[in-house]
């Protein structure tokens, strides 16, 4: 179980990292001695010096295995500080006793090594007597007191030993912790990309009905003035419903679909008015091969009906849409009406600011401005390919 809890925590980044460590590690002592062979030809290739190195490194792997395998998620994963330290400070306890134990020279009298120029049958001439210096005579017992001294129990290689112990216990443990900060991280993207989607399929669940209650209360007063006309409506409509089935769930639709959406809905909407009411709608003869979210512009245009049409006065409702630089443009003016709707709404706008804010973050411009004869729509958005 342990095994399988540290398999399924550990990457095969964190995995290959720790091998190529390794692997220089290990070819380290094997280079070195290749080099010294090159360069000094008196010395011969000799792998009982590689052997010594790696089976001193040999040790450190292995702890190091055991602290990554079985330690190291112990306070990464688990958060049980308490335990890690207590078997970490056993692990440092018995790798000590180790140094120790296992040096050669633990013992052995000091002091009784010649030096290295003196040579085995080749010893030089003793001086005469009258070169030797005077020299005070010994004291009794102490030349034989520093050289049989044992060396001290931990020396300064173990001392090293085991700082490069720890050094290697803290690597492998920032190791994780960057790892799993990663992947931390790398969730709450997914999550929160999750969360997007689901806000998203809220919303659009929200305009759609709010879109075909306006649709339907133009349809069933176009039923009452021109049957003919609300028979083209139906078409219409038919039309528009069919965007919404197969368009509509998508994050972007093309550039191109949209508009033609937007253009349907305004004839639409036309047919129900009189002449009294002037509706320009100015859109580009070209579009590029660009996408934009479904439903992003209309309840503007939608608003613009509901608020800015009077049936006693002349009205007015401008929707102009530009493309400049892989951006769109869009401005919509009307007036208003001396009655206002008393109809409840608000739904389709509060939904776009929503939709804007998930999708663009800060990255459009919007800018609303509700004077006292005309209301104003000014939105700019990035496009993507």
């Amino acid at each position: 179980m342990r095994r399988l809890y540290w398999m399924k925590h550990q990457s095969r980044q964190e995995n290959l990292i720790y091998l190529i460590v390794w692997g220089l590690l290990f070819a380290a002592p094997l280079l070195s001695l290749y080099v010294r062979t090159v360069n000094d030809p008196t010395l011969n290739f000799d792998w009982t010096e590689v052997f010594l190195v790696w089976r001193k490194f040999a040790v450190f792997l292995v702890l190091f295995v055991i602290h990554n395998v079985f330690l190291a998620p112990l306070i990464v994963h688990q958060h049980r500080r308490t335990l890690y330290i207590s078997i970490v400070a056993a692990v440092m306890v018995g790798f000590t006793i180790y140094q120790c134990s296992s040096r050669r020279d633990f013992g052995k009298p000091m002091g009784h090594r010649p030096p290295s120029h003196i040579v085995e049958g080749h010893l030089p001439p003793p001086l005469p007597d009258k070169h030797l210096p005077d020299m005070p005579p010994p004291i009794v017992g102490e030349q034989d007191i520093r050289p049989n001294m044992p060396p001290p129990f931990v020396g300064e290689h173990d001392i090293l030993a085991i700082v490069v112990l720890l050094l290697m216990f803290g690597a492998n443990l920032g190791t994780k912790y960057y790892f799993r900060s990663r992947n931390d991280h790398q969730k709450l993207l997914k999550l929160e990309k999750q969360n997007l989607e689901q806000q998203l399929e809220y919303l659009r669940y929200q305009i759609n009905p709010h879109f075909f209650m306006n649709t339907l209360n133009n349809i069933h007063a176009l039923v009452d003035i021109d049957p003919a006309k609300a028979q083209e409506t139906i078409v219409e409509l038919s039309k528009m419903m069919r965007f919404l089935l197969y368009e509509g769930d998508k994050n972007g639709v093309p550039l191109t679909r949209e508009l033609e959406f937007i253009r349907t809905y305004t004839n639409l909407m036309q047919l129900r008015y009189t002449d009294n009411v002037r509706i320009d709608l100015d859109l580009p003869a070209e579009t590029p091969d660009k996408t934009i979210p479904p439903l992003m512009l209309i309840p503007f245009i939608e608003n613009a009906f509901k608020h800015g049409v009077s049936y006693k006065q002349e009205s007015f409702i401008e929707v102009k849409i530009a493309l400049e630089d892989g951006s769109l443009h869009f401005s919509c003016r009307n007036s208003k009406a001396d009655v206002p709707n008393q109809e409840k709404g608000g739904v389709g706008l509060a939904n776009v600011r929503k939709r804007l804010n998930l999708l663009y973050e800060h990255n459009y411009s919007l800018r609303i401005k509700n004077d006292a004869d005309i209301y104003s729509v000014e939105l700019s958005l990035p496009l993507k390919s």
